[in-house]
């Protein structure tokens, strides 16, 4: 991923150093677990890990030659560790420490995602209990619908998190495995208690039924979780954008001291992080089809799969994380018009509550065909004429017959609309401590 939407601090995890320490406690976890089987000296197997260590551009330079990453990084430990190093990488293939060291940082990497996801959640519970009083206009196909509460909007996003959440626990359960077992995974040099020990000392499970790798299916699910996540961070971007566009205006993203929103108009306060979070989502989604795509392996293994990995679960996992920080910048600091959220409700001459009105109308007595016909007819006049809806329905003798001005008043209360939002709230767990 490039710099520009990677944070520094996550990205370190993938980078090349790293995933050559990651490699190397792989080896020296397997080295440990032989010499504890009594395969390996204890002494040399200390002897090996007091001394080794790698030279990175040592390695770049072994692998321009073998074309080999894995045999470029034994070589090269080796050249370090000394004659201890004959234990290094012994009955071992290459995806053996390959796959468990993605494992480890897979797993590592949905921790701090999981971390990000909890943060997204409190701000979002805090804000949509702040908003739980506030109306707004509820929108069906983009037309105004009802009226709602804005807390309610934030609290959908609370809760979806929520099962982005397990969904991401889940598949950090599904990838934080390993395998010891060999060239296909038959466990021909290295019993299977070996691989057990080493993997135990590293956090990760073994392999259910191996082959010369860990199946792909692992990798595909946490994909698949990240671009579900990523899927709702688009769906929040997008609310906001559609809630800030200059006919609406009820919304609007933080804009700093100093921003420029365009180069030639500065009148310009454009949504830009939530559209980047809109864009970004379009490409970690692209990483799921990805990793369906290396699920079917040519028998126990072949490497069609490892060019892309290399790219998509890096990209996957940084992406993420660098759209759950700007969602929650997004949600911690954006500014709420309430006033218009009001306006808006009303823009439409009381259109929004034609149900009421029917509902109040059969209560009285009418039926539900003869109601409707009413309200729709007094609704489209007042749609096409820009008239008030109210007042034509109170003019008419038909409505007046059956309602009375206080029962017009309880119709047309947009309060009434909220009376429950408290304890739906409460059922997405959102704590009133949060305010």
């Amino acid at each position: 991923m490039i710099e520009r939407y990677a944070r520094k601090e996550f990205a370190a995890l993938f980078d090349l150093r790293a995933q050559y320490h990651r490699w190397l406690k792989v080896e020296l976890a397997v080295t440990d677990a032989l010499a504890a089987a009594g395969v390996v000296p204890a002494d040399e197997a200390s002897e090996l890990r007091k001394n080794a260590g790698f030279d990175l551009d040592r390695i770049l330079e072994i692998e321009a030659t073998v074309r080999h990453d894995v045999v470029a990084f034994t070589q090269a430990v080796a050249e370090q560790a000394g004659p201890s190093a004959r234990w290094l990488h012994y009955g071992l293939t290459s995806s053996d420490v390959v796959d468990t060291a993605w494992g480890l940082v897979l797993a590592e990497a949905s921790d701090v995602l999981l971390a990000g996801v909890d943060t997204l959640r409190g701000v979002l519970a805090r804000r949509a209990w702040e908003e739980r009083a506030t109306p707004a206009i509820g929108r069906t196909h983009g037309i105004h619908a009802e009226p709602t509460s804005f807390g309610l909007k934030l609290a959908l996003f609370y809760a979806e998190l929520g099962r982005d959440r397990e969904r991401l626990v889940r598949a950090r359960e599904a990838i934080a495995v390993g395998k010891i077992a060999g060239a296909v995974g038959t466990y021909s040099e290295i019993a299977p208690e070996i691989e057990r020990t080493a993997l135990a000392a590293l956090g990760l499970e073994p392999e259910t039924v191996p082959t010369q790798i860990v199946q792909r299916d692992r990798h595909a699910e946490w994909l698949f979780a990240l671009a579900i996540l990523g899927a709702t961070l688009e769906k929040l971007a997008l609310e906001v954008r559609s809630l800030q566009r200059t006919e609406v205006r009820e919304l609007e993203e933080p804009f700093a001291a100093g921003q420029k929103g365009s180069s030639a108009m500065p009148h310009k306060r454009n949504p830009v992080v939530a559209e980047r979070i809109c864009g970004l989502a379009r490409l970690l989604r692209s990483y799921s089809l990805a990793g369906l795509e290396d699920i079917a392996l040519w028998h126990e293994r072949d490497i069609s799969h490892s060019s892309v990995e290399r790219v998509a679960l890096p990209d996957a996992a940084l992406l993420a994380d660098f759209m759950l920080h700007d969602a929650t910048w997004l949600v911690e600091g954006m500014k709420i018009d309430r006033k218009q959220m009001e306006r808006n409700i009303w823009r439409s001459g009381g259109l929004v509550f034609s149900q009421r009105v029917l509902l109040a109308l059969v209560a009285a007595g009418l039926s539900r065909e003869a109601a409707y016909a009413i309200v729709q007819r007094h609704a489209m006049r007042a749609w096409q004429e820009g008239g008030d809806f109210r007042r034509s329905l109170q003019e008419d003798p038909d409505v007046q017959s059956q309602l009375s001005p206080s029962a017009f008043d309880k119709v047309f209360d947009v309060r009434s609309y909220l009376m429950h939002v408290e304890e739906i709230l409460h059922r997405a767990g959102i704590p009133e401590e949060v305010s």
